[in-house]
């Protein structure tokens, strides 16, 4: 709910009413208390409802590669491609931007040690609003095939002159405001229309949770999921762990799909 006071959906007066401080005594693994313990009160839930839960949704990799089949532009492909492949969380990738992506096999010119291709995720404040929630700054690797579909939306971004000076990566290029940074609603409505032209269910954060699922049961321990996802904690974890069939080996992509996973 903190988060929807921030972004402006929730009244203040609101979260005011259903929460209430909490001093946390245990502190999970990797959380930043602050320098005087300033962030070890945190607002807590005042109404806890026991319900059902039903399961979180998730794409399988079979239902990615129909989202990148429909997908009718550069930019597009590589938003769906970028969120399956580093996990993120749609907010992180509106925020990205350019000066995060570093695609080579040594940036050091940069300034950035970290060897092979890789992303950053940083917290800060973005013109299209758009957040990352985690406080911990993480470094997510990509791969070649990530790189290259990258490479084809820039291509794509060169056309559109409105967009050379927008700090951000992902920008409209094909409804105006042209070259402005994309935000929630836009990400919304591109995979609103993915979906449809799909024939299926599909919103970004399914596609976070469809990257988790995959890495667990292609063997990824995890402590290194929960890294690349950004989590404080493993509990955070519980959600993204599907169920695994009997006898699951994973699933090989067709070649046609093969250099687009990652």
């Amino acid at each position: 709910m903190a988060f929807g006071v921030r972004m402006g959906w929730v009244a203040k007066e609101l979260l005011g009413q259903l929460t209430e401080p909490k001093y946390l005594r245990y502190l999970p693994p990797g959380y930043d208390p602050g320098e005087d313990d300033q962030r070890r009160t945190v607002r807590s839930r005042l109404i806890k409802l026991a319900s059902l839960d039903a399961g979180i949704e998730w794409l399988t990799i079979e239902q990615i590669a129909r989202l990148v089949e429909v997908a009718r532009h550069a930019r597009d492909r590589f938003l769906v491609l970028l969120l399956w492949g580093t996990g993120m969380r749609i907010g992180e990738a509106l925020r990205l931007r350019r000066e995060d992506m570093h695609l080579l096999a040594d940036s050091q010119a940069f300034g950035c040690q970290v060897k092979g291709p890789h992303v950053h995720v940083r917290r800060r404040l973005n013109s299209n609003g758009a957040w990352a929630k985690s406080r911990r700054p993480r470094v997510i690797p990509v791969t070649t095939e990530l790189v290259a579909c990258y490479a084809d939306y820039l291509y794509e971004r060169a056309a559109v002159p409105e967009a050379e000076f927008t700090e951000q990566v992902l920008v409209n290029l094909f409804r105006a405001p042209l070259g402005r940074a994309m935000t929630y609603s836009n990400a919304k409505d591109l995979f609103d229309r993915l979906a449809r032209a799909a024939d299926l269910i599909a919103r970004p954060h399914m596609v976070r949770h469809g990257a988790a699922t995959h890495w667990i049961r292609g063997g990824t321990d995890r402590s290194v999921v929960s890294d690349l996802l950004g989590h404080l904690s493993d509990s955070s974890m519980s959600v993204y762990v599907h169920d695994v069939p009997s006898g699951w080996v994973g699933f090989i992509p067709s070649e046609r799909h093969a250099r687009a996973w990652v």
